[in-house]
């Protein structure tokens, strides 16, 4: 992503911000971030940050326009698309299959990334569409370059306990 730098004092506030998720305390994160000029609060890095601290706090409706945001800014980064699925499944008024709908053009346009589609394998089987939450969880398995790591976290993800047993023969 090509992004303006920024400059002193905000690169400090924002580095701060880091320093402060990194020690588990969004609240002081969010206070650096604060501190940030108005003019670069929609700066990549900081949007980032800014996402990290929504999230560290649960505050899923704040998160929102700050994970659609990022969509719009850096729509060639997967983390982003997958971020904003996660965010609208927990937004107030959202869910499943408006997270769905979210991640699944990420699919086509990132078809190497693993995570898209075992997150769209979370999201069918607690739709109780298992047959293509098994489809989505295979592609996941044939797209990653450790199928046991991949398969380990689908055994371990609450998500898709109801398919526990046919992972295991996978």
């Amino acid at each position: 992503m090509a992004a303006a730098e920024l400059h002193p004092p905000d690169i400090h506030h924002l580095r701060a911000a880091i320093g402060w998720l990194e020690l588990g305390n969004p609240t002081e994160a969010g206070e650096e971030i604060a501190r940030i000029a108005p003019e670069n609060l929609g700066h990549p890095f900081v949007l980032k940050a800014r996402w990290q601290v929504c999230a560290a706090s649960q505050s899923w409706e704040a998160a929102l326009p700050v994970a659609e945001q990022l969509v719009e800014i850096a729509p060639e980064e997967a983390e982003n698309w997958i971020q904003r699925a996660y965010t609208v499944r927990r937004a107030t008024g959202r869910g499943l299959e408006q997270a769905r709908q979210a991640l699944l053009p990420a699919a086509d346009r990132f078809p190497r990334e693993p995570i898209i589609p075992f997150n769209l394998a979370c999201y069918a089987a607690q739709s109780g569409r298992h047959e293509d939450a098994l489809e989505w969880l295979r592609k996941a398995l044939n797209l990653a370059e450790d199928r046991t790591a991949i398969k380990k976290m689908a055994l371990q993800d609450k998500d898709l306990e109801s398919l526990w047993d046919q992972i295991r023969d996978m």
